[in-house]
């Protein structure tokens, strides 16, 4: 087993290619990851393209490599997951696994552009079976009007929209995986909540800033 760049009791941080880290994983509750979108910039959207915002110099973030390295580390980690939510951006959706059910993100005030028009909404893909299937009814959209805070990553997720995501995935005490991690929003949210955490970063600057976060006092 790869050495973790972070470890506590509640996340482990591993740096390196997550499609050979995987490969040395044992099976987890949930998967839930936003890995990147493809497109030029880290959204898919107009503006993001234009300002030319990339999260990695050793990764052009095109369609063609979304498809030929990306989407392999998702089909590989939800083969090890009872289930997954995956936030695969407007453009991509379509080079992802069908998913078993389907969500969005609104975004009423969003400033981002598409070509016909405001990037207004983010799909959410939901694989496998509700936890609480037969016990509650929860939503699978949510209006976003949350902002990320500003951590030193181009992309980061605001915490509490993630945080539901945790919420309506997994239950107290499972384990949570995410094989692009970024600046360790999923795991900030699963150490609050209870839960146990595995997050893979190939940038090391986003490893630091992740591990920055989870050595935090549990924030809930």
């Amino acid at each position: 087993m790869m050495k973790p760049y972070y470890q506590d009791g509640a996340v482990t941080i591993y740096h390196g290619d997550s499609l050979k880290i995987l490969e040395t994983i044992d099976r987890v509750d949930l998967v839930l990851t936003d890995p990147p979108y493809g497109v030029g910039g880290g959204s898919g959207t107009i503006g993001n393209q234009r300002k030319g915002r990339h999260a990695y110099k050793i990764f052009i973030d095109s369609k063609e490599n979304i498809e030929r390295l990306v989407v392999p580390i998702f089909r590989l980690a939800l083969s090890k997951a009872d289930r997954a939510i995956i936030t695969p951006g407007p453009i991509m959706l379509t080079s992802y696994p069908a998913p078993d059910s389907f969500g969005v993100f609104f975004q009423p005030a969003t400033a981002g552009m598409q070509r016909w028009g405001r990037a207004d909404s983010q799909p959410i893909f939901y694989y496998g079976k509700d936890p609480r299937a037969g016990k509650t009814i929860q939503p699978s959209s949510w209006t976003l009007t949350e902002a990320p805070e500003k951590n030193g990553h181009p992309c980061p997720k605001p915490i509490k929209a993630w945080s539901r995501l945790l919420e309506k995935g997994s239950l107290a005490g499972e384990t949570v995986l995410d094989p692009f991690m970024g600046s360790g929003t999923t795991l900030r949210a699963a150490k609050d909540l209870g839960r146990k955490a595995i997050g893979i970063e190939l940038e090391e600057k986003y490893c630091e800033i992740a591990a920055k976060r989870m050595a935090q006092e549990v924030l809930l």
